[in-house]
């Protein structure tokens, strides 16, 4: 059977898979720079994965943030974070001076007040060097990837005028600007040409830094997993430059806005606020939108989670201006036909499904139908009842499993702030007269590692016992998420020898490097 028919007859982990890995943003790893990028720390990070015998290194979403610092509220689906570009490496690269890039950060927070100005700076600065004629050897790469990117244009022309408004809402921008009348866009163009190009210049070096990173992982037999948000940021190019696609009023602004209803984390549910689709337009088209939006992320990694998978058999739609997520209805999302045409584009599915939530048969429906492997979290399972579907006992082989993710607390505060009834539940189960806090994280691990699952992820927090303090988001909250960083002396913890050994005796050892990538998407997606 050749490769091609394989994708589409057989499911996503072949019968005998077994690998973990373990879920660390980019912006959490070490660096002197404020903010964890894709540098030297990266490299280190995987050279560590590797040691460890970890096949995968999940990230959260890659783009641009805005309001909040948030990887779910990004300026566009398309660019990169400028704030992952290594001052390190430019320096390697000739682009920036060691000089440029004296900076006094705190080794374990992200300061985004701070970090922001500042690799704005290191970015103007390497771009006066490039127009200067520093790396000349680099221009025509650099030309070449400008004109293959038919997103750039628009992204580019949207953050100089952004920054010409000083951050600003979109919406609050000049009406002919809003509704992108040909004779102001061009006249924006021709005043920020120099701001456009820099715009430019900045996703160059971030494709080139991450293309690095991707084939350096490839030799170390390291397979990295991307993150892709279900809906896009009402402050972003893709609304800006697109907004037929969206459901919006004549003013341009959402009709309906997107959430979830009352959960596990909001009693009121969660109001993310990102406009929703307009699916009939995109099913015009054939889904291109979607498929190019895939197609940018796939440049950087093997497989991608995708985020809210509910939302393509239905999403909660909240009417604009209401208070809380409580009042909005399910509207029904894309369903079969958007995966069907991904597949007949990529000729495969590399993806795993965030399936957490409110979960109705449709959306197992769909899931199951397409092969996808779906999300199991141990942080939701002792509730005491038997049929919980995250209990180890409830899995199937098709899944990711997971000790908690980036929305949980660490497994530790989460095991503090538990009621003695579900303390209890875990006891029972583990066949422990009592855990303590320093264990329950390992136990958790230990439990993911020797399940069924095909593969299991555990955030770094938890692989190093971390507690109250470090919890990467809390969902619902506004402000204060987004910032724990690792130090250097973490990532040198005797843990990483255990969850090596952990990995060897649970059979998940990865054995060999990753195969290039029609076949790694073959073998594991």
């Amino acid at each position: 059977m050749s490769n091609d028919d394989r994708r589409g007859s057989v499911p996503p982990f072949h019968a005998d898979y077994r690998a973990s890995g373990i879920l660390l943003h980019v912006t959490s790893l070490p660096s002197p720079y404020g903010i964890g990028d894709l540098g030297p720390s990266a490299f280190s990070w995987i050279d560590r994965l590797h040691d460890a015998g970890q096949r995968w290194w999940q990230a959260l979403p890659l783009g641009p943030t805005g309001y909040g610092n948030s990887p779910y509220q990004s300026l566009s689906s398309f660019a990169g974070n400028g704030l992952l570009i290594s001052p390190a490496s430019l320096i390697a690269d000739g682009l920036l001076h060691a000089s440029d890039c004296d900076a006094n950060f705190a080794p374990d927070v992200v300061d985004y007040n701070s970090i922001i100005p500042f690799k704005h700076r290191l970015l103007e600065r390497a771009w006066t060097y490039f127009k200067a004629g520093e790396r000349k050897d680099l221009r025509p790469a650099y030309d070449q990837y400008c004109a293959q990117q038919a997103w750039l244009e628009d992204y580019a022309l949207f953050r100089a005028l952004k920054a010409k408004y000083h951050g600003v809402y979109y919406l609050e921008w000049p009406a002919e600007l809003i509704e992108r009348r040909p004779d102001a866009l061009a006249e924006a163009r021709r005043e920020l040409a120099d701001q456009i190009d820099q715009v430019r210049f900045a996703q160059f070096l971030l494709f080139r830094q991450a293309e690095q990173i991707k084939s350096y992982a490839r030799t170390k037999g390291v397979g990295l997993i991307g993150d892709l948000p279900f809906f896009v940021s009402p402050d972003s190019s893709d609304v800006w430059a697109n907004p037929e696609l969206f459901l919006l009023d004549e003013q341009r602004r959402p009709r309906f806005v997107a959430g979830v209803p009352p959960d596990y984390f909001s009693a009121n549910g969660q109001l993310w606020g990102n406009p929703v689709y307009n699916w009939d337009a995109l099913r015009s088209t054939s889904y291109r939108w979607c498929i190019d939006r895939l197609r940018a992320l796939l440049s950087h990694v093997d497989v991608i989670r995708l985020d809210h998978f509910r939302g393509f058999a239905a999403a909660w739609h909240v009417p604009a201006g209401a208070p809380t997520a409580q009042s909005g209805q399910w509207s029904p999302g894309p369903g079969a036909s958007l995966l069907q045409a991904v597949q007949k584009e990529l000729g495969r599915l590399p993806f795993l499904a965030e399936d957490l939530g409110l979960i109705t048969p449709d959306v197992q429906a769909l899931r199951d139908e397409f092969q996808v492997p779906g999300t199991r979290v141990l942080q939701f399972a002792f509730d005491g009842n038997r049929d919980n579907p995250h209990l180890p006992d409830n899995f199937v082989f098709n899944t990711v499993a997971y000790t908690g993710t980036h929305d949980n607390a660490t497994t530790r505060q989460w095991y503090e702030e538990l009621s003695d009834d579900q303390r209890q539940n875990l006891w029972n189960y583990l066949k422990r007269t009592k855990v303590e806090s320093h264990e329950v994280a390992a136990d958790l691990i230990r439990l993911a590692w020797s399940s069924v699952a095909a593969l299991t992820m555990a955030p770094l927090q938890d692989v190093l016992d971390l507690g109250k303090g470090t919890r990467m988001n809390v969902p619902g909250r506004a402000d204060g998420n987004w910032s724990w960083r690792a130090t250097e002396n973490m990532l040198s913890s005797a843990s990483f020898q255990w969850l090596r050994d952990l990995t060897e005796s649970s059979s998940r050892l990865a054995r060999g490097g990753i195969p290039r990538t029609s076949e790694t998407l073959e073998a594991v997606s």
